[in-house]
């Protein structure tokens, strides 16, 4: 079968708006539900990050409260613990497009600070939409479509329809007073056909090669929205 790029943040914090870090990173279910989808569906996964950093998974999505009680967090925990993939990432700069059928992208605080103005990462999503493999993208993880530009100065996103957390499941979660600046807000200021569905619940959005999800519920069903365009 074929090759999928987990592209990960390499952050391990979200410097909020008065410049205190909120521990953060990849959000665990993003990458668990997605991953086993992929890797029962026969293809094999590499992980890169920026500088080939370990990434960090960020312990509040390991709570109980986030993964339906006790049992579900111990079974994300422990699932996370087995993805041998993300003990030995790849550096962004190493990554050949070419040799991946599909790139897919978790989200997690860590993206609005660190992939968000990574220009490599930019650059392989402009190639990968361009090139018109599959690319998924869920959650916070569409931060890093805001470094995606041409070199008009465009981003490469505009006029495509696009989900991602939305800025009122922050405010209910309790940090949108807090962020220097909103996802939601400044993917519609990058020309993206914003769209949404009920806060929390599973919403996907499909426009040509690009899938995106909008918050950790849609991690799983946007990976099967990719597996169809792999098969």
């Amino acid at each position: 079968m074929s090759t999928i790029l987990f592209v990960l943040t390499g952050a391990d914090h979200w410097t909020l708006a008065d410049g205190t870090e909120h521990p953060s990173g990849f959000w665990a279910e993003e990458a668990v539900a997605p991953y086993e989808a992929f890797k029962a569906a026969g293809h094999d996964v590499v992980v890169a990050t920026p500088g080939g950093v370990v990434p960090t998974v960020d312990k509040g999505s390991l709570a109980p409260e986030f993964n339906g009680g006790q049992e579900g967090a111990d079974r994300v925990a422990a699932a996370l613990a087995s993805i041998d993939e993300l003990k030995h990432p790849i550096s962004l700069d190493d990554v050949d497009l070419d040799a991946y059928a599909a790139v897919f992208y978790p989200g997690g605080h860590g993206p609005m600070e660190d992939l968000s103005a990574d220009r490599t990462s930019g650059r392989i999503l402009v190639d990968a939409l361009d090139s018109g493999k599959p690319l998924a993208v869920v959650c916070h993880g569409p931060a890093a479509m805001l470094a995606a530009t041409r070199a008009d100065g465009t981003n490469a996103f505009a006029g495509y329809e696009v989900t991602a957390f939305t800025d009122a499941e922050e405010t209910q979660a309790g940090l949108a007073d807090k962020a220097p600046w909103l996802l939601e807000s400044r993917l519609v200021e990058a020309g993206v056909a914003f769209r949404s569905g009920e806060a929390w619940a599973p919403f996907v959005v499909v426009d040509r090669n690009l899938v995106t999800g909008q918050n950790p519920a849609s991690a799983a069903p946007l990976a099967d929205e990719l597996l169809k365009k792999l098969a």
